[in-house]
């Protein structure tokens, strides 16, 4: 059976399956979620309104059998954050299940006549819309809890907590965990905004029955799956027993600030004085010595075998919050000058309830510290913005709305963000090569569109220096370019550590894509692939107004010295306008 697309019209409350027209039959995740957006959203509509839409996509190997770790799903539309194009990637438990329904994507349009709130069931027999009343307001621990209880077979529930149905610019998606925790998130860009715009509260899919996925080469996906996967298994990084592995993300904590890059107190020093309080050494502490259900180890996905996710414990040994990654410990702490893991881990669990995305919910919160609003360091003040924004008082609808509108509301100048997005944790004055990909990248700042910290802090795939700007305008490029490929086959960004250091697990992943598709590819094509999607989103960009001067960052960097390192952002405009130079050279 040939893959399908599912469009879901919310105007009209009907569900279409439509097979792939030829133009989008070659994409998966990323890539198809950017193609259909291209195609069919117009550049210039407004994100909220009727002519936006939500794209779901998996990857082209999600649910196929035995490929690692490829549980990663693409949301993607026109950001009301950044006013651009935009793709977020989860795990959790939608992409396998959606792929094995024999859907390539699913796309939400429209907006409900009746201003109604709509719960939408997927399976195969295909699609009912009911009445969300009921789950109006709602945090999403409530509803992951309520769908399963009402749906058998452990569906997966993709839904939007308050934050998305007030429509606030940094609402972000959730998707469920295998233990039914709302920890994956889809979380930049504003897109739960967008959903919440469609009328949908929740959609929940189950893939009992359903066709699978076919294979065009079982020799060959065999074959490059077993490369992938042994890959993963001897690098230092994602093997078992390697950094992500036992510390997780947060493995970065203490490096990334050794290092100098880690933006303390609103991006005012490289370096935080708490950091190992926070970092993912003082979290696996803290699951070891408390026990009962937290653990380390944790997928946030079937079939991951990396396993950087964790489970983390209250005292008691009951279950506090799943998970605390690297960005928002960072986030919410480091960048607040909080160095309380007990305050992340509640801080992160308010996240997951009302659906922020956590790194642009820290940053909002050190630019109300910055603004005066609250003073850095003032945990129980933190915690109460989170209520606000529950509640949606008018300082919470503010904050909802991310960095730039809590720095307007505030007389902020010193403002962390690209294209409306705010920083990750990682300093652009001191890692210069991420600081390239935050300016250039169609996506507003962010570190996984191209995660050159790989060599210019982990020395994986060659050690570059990251105080040092040459060429890396095209350092970057290259990493764009692989992640948007590996963004669109479904498996984890992560896989991204070992094939650059392992060739046959770069060939691998190739491979295994070939052999799912039936497109030919070899590890060769695979860059040339990734800048056919980047082309498509710097596009849709151009054609939504952005230019040149939107590819910059905050003149702050450019004016202050970065302790410890006393490093400016002196990369040029020049290097930095041709990362996409080629776009119309090649035109």
């Amino acid at each position: 059976m040939a893959k399908q697309i599912l469009r879901i019209n919310m105007s009209a409350l009907k569900a279409t399956y439509e097979p792939i027209p030829e133009k989008w039959v070659r994409w998966g995740g990323r890539g198809l979620t950017s193609a259909i957006v291209f195609d069919e959203v117009d550049p210039t509509c407004h994100p909220l309104g009727p002519n936006n839409k939500l794209v779901i996509a998996p990857g082209w190997v999600s649910g196929s059998p035995a490929a690692p770790s490829s549980g990663r799903t693409s949301f993607g539309g026109k950001s009301p954050l950044t006013g651009g194009i935009k793709e977020a990637n989860s795990g959790g438990l939608s992409s396998q299940k959606i792929a094995k329904l024999g859907l390539a994507a699913i796309i939400l349009e429209g907006m409900p006549k009746d201003g109604k709130w709509y719960e939408i069931f997927i399976n195969k027999d295909g699609v009912q819309f009911e009445d969300a009343a009921d789950l109006v307001g709602k945090g999403m621990y409530e509803v992951d809890k309520l769908m399963w209880a009402k749906y058998s077979n452990k569906p997966a529930v993709i839904g939007i907590g308050p934050v998305g149905e007030m429509k606030l610019s940094n609402a972000g998606v959730s998707v469920n965990d295998p233990e039914n925790e709302p920890g994956r998130y889809a979380g930049r860009g504003g897109l739960g905004a967008v959903m919440g715009a469609r009328g949908v509260k929740v959609m929940v899919v189950d893939d009992t029955g359903g066709p699978g996925v076919e294979l065009a080469n079982k020799e060959l996906f065999t074959e490059g799956r077993k490369k992938l996967t042994a890959a993963i298994q001897a690098h230092d990084l994602t093997k078992k027993d390697g950094g992500l592995w036992t510390f997780g993300t947060n493995v970065l904590m203490n490096i990334i600030n050794e290092a100098g890059g880690l933006p303390t107190r609103g991006f005012s020093s490289g370096q935080f004085e708490g950091a190992a309080k926070i970092s993912g050494e003082a979290v696996v502490e803290n699951i070891e010595a408390r026990g009962g259900v937290g653990t380390k180890h944790h997928a946030c996905h079937p079939g991951c075998i990396m396993q950087c996710s964790s489970i983390y414990p209250h005292e008691d040994g009951t279950a506090f919050v799943s998970v605390i990654e690297y960005e928002t410990s960072w986030s919410l702490g480091a960048n607040c000058g909080i160095d309380d893991i007990e305050y992340i881990a509640q801080a992160t669990w308010e996240c997951n309830d009302i659906g922020l995305d956590t790194i642009e919910a820290g940053n909002a919160i050190a630019i109300a510290m910055e603004g005066g609003y609250l003073e850095f360091g003032d945990k129980a003040g933190a915690l109460k913005t989170f209520d606000d924004i529950r509640q949606g008082t008018p300082m919470g609808r503010i904050m909802g709305q991310g960095t730039e509108a809590t720095a307007k509301a505030l007389g902020v100048f010193r403002v962390p963000t690209v294209k409306g997005q705010a920083m990750p944790a990682y300093e652009p004055r001191a890692i210069k090569g991420i600081g390239v990909t935050y300016a250039t990248t169609p996506m507003g700042a962010d570190h996984t569109s191209g995660y050159t910290i790989a060599p210019e802090i982990a020395g994986v795939g060659g050690k570059v220096d990251p105080l040092d700007n040459t060429d890396k305008a095209g350092l970057s490029l290259t990493f764009q370019a692989a992640t948007a490929f590996i963004d669109s086959t479904g498996y984890c960004l992560f896989i991204a550590f070992p094939i650059l250091d392992i060739a046959e697990g770069w060939a691998g992943m190739a491979e295994s894509v070939a052999g799912v598709t039936g497109i030919e590819m070899t590890g060769d094509d695979v860059i040339s692939i990734g800048k056919e999607i980047l082309k498509m989103e710097r596009l849709f960009n151009e054609a939504a107004g952005f230019t040149s001067a939107d590819d910059r960052l905050p003149e702050f960097m450019r004016e202050e010295e970065l302790p410890p390192h006393n490093v400016k952002w002196t990369m040029s405009n020049e290097d930095l306008d041709q990362v996409y130079a080629w776009v119309h050279e090649e035109a």
